[in-house]
């Protein structure tokens, strides 16, 4: 079993691929700040239920880990909300070009 703590920052929490691809997706049209956590809290919800799909069919997860959904959540959350900011970051300064 593997360290808690990389788990939640690792690829399967605060990194995780697909909460920041969605993050990034919904954070491209935020033009309020309360929209990056709406886009945030999009982006754990979809890449958790995406997740237990997964596990559902069997197939292998890329980053297999022990530890629940209720404990990845917040950190999923997290790295959304900050793709999203980022995202919204680089689609302005490209649109100001």
């Amino acid at each position: 079993m593997t360290d808690s703590w990389t788990v939640l920052i690792g690829f399967a929490g605060l990194i995780n691929p697909l909460a920041l691809l969605i993050g990034a997706l919904m954070g491209l049209r935020c033009d309020q700040k309360a929209k990056f956590l709406i886009a945030g809290f999009g982006a754990a919800a979809v890449s958790l239920f995406v997740e237990a799909l997964v596990r559902l069919t069997g197939l292998p997860l890329v980053p297999s880990h022990e530890v629940g959904a209720l404990a990845l959540f917040p950190f999923r959350l997290v790295g959304g909300a900050i793709a999203a900011i980022i995202a919204r970051l680089i689609y302005l300064r490209w649109a100001r070009t």
